[in-house]
């Protein structure tokens, strides 16, 4: 048993399934469960891929919950066409897993963070790596959260790079930049991993052939659906390169923040029209002390690339 609690706030796609094995490989934290939200797919499709996902890790003890299944400001949510090309119409590129043996929680996902935050306190780390809906929904049930949970690492939002849904707008906060707002300009103690790092930070099929030669289950599956990843990061023209860690990089750093350089500052996130879900700094906070988020701007991209293909790699030869 870690001293340090996680929770895994997913929309589960290629990246998210990256997330959760990084989660379970790491020896300094323990996943206690999963918060599903909407994103890469609707939100049952999200929820039950983190359960097929953790079954195939051998994690059957991890509970799912799910989360809101649309932003604030909405009263549905339908996938986007470019979601599915990146990520496969099941989310998980296409792979076809068995279906979970564990249903998801009756609890809802909103309620286990409160739960957890008042249980674990600053042990708790929360990481969301799609819309952050949940998380504002729980600030808003309980505000005293905010002071309790020890830190949230968020894959999310673009400083100094352009976003990848507008010129301003990174994909996460643009699902519901209202509760990007609610959270970023909350006291919660926060560190962004968005654009300006996750996209230095990339994957090959040489270090996917790796996994596929292991021979296992967990080798083959997770080889198969990042190659997807890495061949609509190819055809989409995203990256020839590889593919970006967005969110498994936000699971590193906030074990090991050695792996960014960051700058501390007040940010907020634009929810009107005008450059709309833009995370920035709070110009009317500039000379306020003590800021509460930490925004990555570098990467030690090849320690951090080591250690995650070290956990990984372990961790599916074991499944």
């Amino acid at each position: 048993m870690a001293k340090k609690k996680m929770i895994l706030d997913l929309d589960t796609g290629v990246d998210d399934a990256l997330a959760i094995a990084y989660a379970v490989a790491a020896p300094d934290v323990d996943l206690i469960g999963i918060v599903a939200s909407y994103g890469n797919n609707l939100l049952d499709v999200c929820a039950e891929n983190s359960l097929k996902l953790l079954e195939l890790l051998g994690q059957t003890d991890v509970p799912v919950y799910k989360g809101l299944p649309h932003a604030s400001t909405s009263d549905h949510f339908e996938v986007m066409q470019v979601s599915l090309d990146i990520h496969g119409n099941n989310g998980i590129g296409d792979v076809d897993l068995p279906k979970p043996q564990r249903a998801v929680e009756k609890l809802s996902g909103v309620d286990f963070y409160i739960q957890a935050a008042h249980q674990y306190g600053q042990d708790l780390i929360i990481i969301p790596t799609g819309p952050m809906t949940n998380l504002a929904a729980a600030l808003e049930k309980d505000p005293e959260i905010a002071d309790l949970i020890g830190n949230v690492t968020f894959m999310g939002g673009a400083l100094t790079v352009e976003g990848n849904v507008t010129d301003v707008a990174e994909a996460n906060i643009n699902q519901d930049a209202k509760a990007a707002n609610t959270v970023l300009t909350s006291s919660l103690p926060l560190t962004m991993v968005g654009l300006d790092v996750t996209l230095r930070t990339l994957l090959t099929k040489q270090e996917t052939a790796q996994w596929r030669a292991l021979g296992t289950k967990a080798g083959q599956a997770y080889a198969d659906l990042t190659d997807f990843y890495i061949d609509a990061y190819y055809n989409l023209d995203i990256d020839k390169n590889g593919c970006a860690l967005h969110d498994p990089l936000a699971v590193g750093v906030s074990l090991d923040p050695s792996f960014v350089q960051t700058l501390s500052l007040f940010m907020k996130v634009i929810y009107d029209d005008h450059n709309y879900a833009r995370t920035i700094g709070d110009k009317d906070k500039l000379n306020d002390p003590n800021p509460n988020v930490k925004v990555a701007i570098t990467v030690d991209k090849e320690r951090y690339l080591a250690t995650f293909m070290n956990y990984l790699t372990q961790l599916f030869k074991e499944h």
